[in-house]
């Protein structure tokens, strides 16, 4: 579009106090270095006078808008325009709160924000969405249990069609199985009939749920609103076109077989699945002989919280024992339930009935570690257990043992057997065949076409748990379109999976609604932009393709990457990995940061310090520290990023190229606990940093001049000390030399 540009400053929130406006609009825009057709200023600019001056402006043909105030994190509504291209300087809080008033230093800084701000919006374009033809808004749920079923009737309710594949011959998982549920109403003292055979009855009726038994997903290809979706079962096999995914695959109990040292493998040793399926069929009885079991022991943890099984809670085994212990005291009168546990975990109203069975005087909970199960040798068994609350070891004798046995996601056989098969893979062909040949296949639940692999990523160090990015969005996944609930996300409860299930269908309703619109879906998700590599300038190196961490880009037959555009969050990943520069979005390019960092005013006798900052924790963290009025040094530009993975090193040339004294790149932190809204974005830059040396090297630079900090939203208070103290180093190393040419 041609661009009839209009420049506006704020003068409120203490600006007008800190900088001098006529000499900020003289220097940075009215000169000769940067025109504009038109420059303004109000005393309080997000007024409703101050917003119809804009308004008036755009209506005589203004459409590229700068505005200098207060942070783009706030006022979005106020100055939302649409149709212009707008870019918001951050006058308030890094210049007016964090920087003394009225000083040379001050003033320069107030001028380098503003000329960026200019320079972002000449080389930049006001975004158009990418809005795909032929895009289905249908729903694919995986799994017929409680959490499926609940997502199912969620999004059909809410008018969207819905596709369930079920894997076994009938609707319900293991909530059908169950002969009772905790309770669910208060007193909280009675069990419940299973709620499941209800939601079965609805979905099987509903007008917009078609359902799937005995059948699996063959192949998924596409992208979100463009799934083509293969299902097989029954003999025949057929192909739907689908907008997004909910896999509510369940779970499967922990190998018991593995607990040899709780006595599974003597006959009268039960996991806490066998007890449901023999209280729903009458007595609680001893398997070996048939006689009826009075006295019952229950080992909680059986499998979970083990460094050596599952490092996790399974989070309702405590409840289940608990119900299942009024299961033997409701069926004899006379029997005895013992629970041994490490910790009872009954969150919410349960602990309610947690209360109602310590008073039942039949049911005995002791604390301790469980040692061992021994045969007694009449067919009975002992349990044993230290670390007591007593401080003694305990001895007990059984006739029925239960493990409350853990939960394993039905995520975590894939991931498992496709890891095994890289594995080998690395080893040679044979090592691969081999593993292939002697390795059992287990179901898997998606068979995406993608390159990056067919199932989803899991949870790093959480045993198979599909990789929700936990911290910051539940339910989503780093493949876009393909929310997780219940059980392959996490450990919980029926009520809390119900929970979950729900939260999944909206997410799934968000992003057909959103692809349907050209928009980004989380956490950019009201970005129209999209990548667009000048593909001609491609040279296949397959950089983009292998750290795109949401599987958005495929490669064709010759091995050119293929954007799939409705997969992708904005994120700019491919941007910064690609060694050629040859992918840009119309607001957000290689160019235009370059471009703004040499648009910084370098000063011979003052330095100048570039911090590209993460949109997503540090920049808030720096508004944050602004609100409390923390100083960072006026040396100081900060530039935000859509993520560090966006950063292209060569912006790390350009600035010292030109002269700046000292960079900083602020992500955020990554690892087990990683909280990166891209996932993986920190942790590529800082791959991508330990190039940094070499660049500088090459430079004849001092590698200390340039820094990688992760830092979390909270950390706003030691921030700009971090800051600060990066500064003082870069002065204590000297001037960039490249300042003198």
């Amino acid at each position: 579009m041609e661009k009839k540009f209009g420049v506006y400053i704020c003068k409120g929130c203490g600006i007008g106090d800190t900088v001098d406006i006529e000499k900020l609009k003289k220097n940075t825009v009215g000169g000769a270095r940067i025109a504009a057709e038109l420059i303004k200023e109000h005393d309080i600019l997000c007024s409703p006078a101050g917003l119809e001056m804009i308004r008036n402006d755009i209506k005589e043909g203004t459409n590229t808008l700068v505005i200098g105030a207060c942070s783009p994190r706030v006022k979005y509504e106020e100055f939302d325009f649409p149709g212009t291209l707008i870019e918001r300087v951050n006058l308030r809080e890094f210049v007016s709160w964090t920087a003394e008033p009225m000083t040379d230093a001050t003033q320069t800084l107030a001028e380098d924000y503003v000329k960026m701000g200019v320079i972002k919006t000449q080389k930049g374009n006001l975004p158009e969405p990418n809005i795909l033809q032929d895009l289905s808004n249908a729903l694919v749920v995986i799994g017929g249990g409680i959490t499926g079923l609940t997502a199912a009737l969620e999004a059909a309710n809410a008018g969207y069609q819905v596709t369930i594949v079920e894997k076994e011959a009938e609707l319900g998982g293991w909530a059908a199985k169950l002969y009772k549920e905790t309770p669910r109403q208060y007193p909280f003292d009675k069990l419940d009939e299973p709620q499941v055979f209800a939601k079965i009855k609805e979905v099987e009726s509903h007008h917009n749920i078609k359902v799937y038994k005995s059948s699996i997903v063959e192949k998924t290809d596409g992208q979100p609103g463009l799934f083509d979706v293969t299902i097989s079962g029954n003999g025949a096999s057929e192909t739907i076109r689908a907008g997004a995914f909910i896999v509510a695959a369940g779970w499967k109990p922990y190998d018991a077989s593995k607990l040899t040292h709780l006595g599974y493998g003597n006959p009268n040793v039960i996991t806490s699945v066998d007890m449901e399926e023999m209280a729903k069929k009458g007595k609680i009885v001893r398997p070996s002989d048939g006689k009826e079991a009075k006295k019952v022991a229950f080992i909680q943890c059986a499998g979970s919280r083990d460094a050596n099984h599952l490092p996790y809670c399974s989070s309702f085994c405590c409840a289940t024992s608990l119900k299942q212990a009024k299961y033997v005291r409701e069926k004899s009168s006379d029997s005895v339930a013992m629970i041994f546990y490490k910790d009872i975990r009954t969150p919410g109203q349960t602990e309610l009935f947690y209360k109602s069975m310590q008073n039942d005087p039949g049911v005995l909970l002791t604390k301790g570690d469980v040692t061992g199960v021994t045969d007694a040798g009449n067919g009975n068994l002992i349990v044993e257990a230290d670390n007591t609350l007593l401080g003694e070891k305990v001895q007990v004798e059984a006739d029925l043992v239960v493990l409350a046995i853990g939960v394993v996601p039905a995520t975590r056989g894939p991931q498992e057997y496709l890891d095994g098969l890289v594995e080998a893979g690395k080893k040679g062909d044979d090592a691969k065949k081999e593993f292939i040949e002697g390795t059992e296949k287990p179901p898997f639940l998606l068979n995406l076409t993608y390159r990056q692999g067919p199932e989803l990523p899991s949870l790093e160090g959480a045993s198979g748990f599909a990789d929700s990015n936990f911290i910051c969005f539940q339910y989503e996944t780093r493949r876009t379109g393909i929310y997780t609930a219940g059980c392959v996300r996490q450990p919980m409860n029926m009520t809390e999976a119900a929970s979950d299930a729900a939260g999944a269908a909206l997410k799934a309703i968000q992003c057909v609604e959103h692809v349907a619109k050209g928009i980004a879906v989380h956490p950019r998700a009201w970005d129209t932009t999209f990548p667009d590599p000048m593909m001609i300038k491609c040279t296949s190196c397959k950089r983009c393709t292998e750290e795109c961490p949401f599987g958005a880009i495929d490669e064709d037959e010759k091995g050119t990457p293929s954007y799939r555009i409705n997969r992708c969050r904005r994120c700019g990943t491919c941007m910064g990995a690609c060694p050629e520069r040859i992918v840009s979005f119309k607001d957000f390019s290689v160019d235009i940061v370059g471009s703004q960092i040499k648009g910084v005013d370098i000063n011979e006798d003052d330095f100048r310090v570039i911090v590209l900052a993460c949109e997503n924790d540090a920049y808030p963290a720096l508004d944050s520290a602004a609100i409390k009025r923390i100083k960072i040094s006026p040396s100081v530009r900060i530039i935000p990023v859509r993520c560090l993975g966006s950063t292209n090193l060569v912006w790390v040339t350009d600035a010292f190229s030109t002269g700046i004294d000292g960079m900083i790149l602020l992500g955020c932190k990554y690892g087990e606990n990683y909280q990166c809204h891209f996932v993986k974005g920190s942790e590529l830059a800082n791959y991508r940093f330990s190039k940094v040396k070499e660049t500088l090297d090459k430079l004849q630079l001092e590698s200390d001049r340039c820094q990688l900090m992760q830092v979390s939203i909270s950390d706003y208070d030691k921030l700009p000390e971090m800051i600060n103290d990066f500064v003082a180093r870069v002065e204590e190393i000297g001037p960039n030399p490249f300042k003198e040419f």
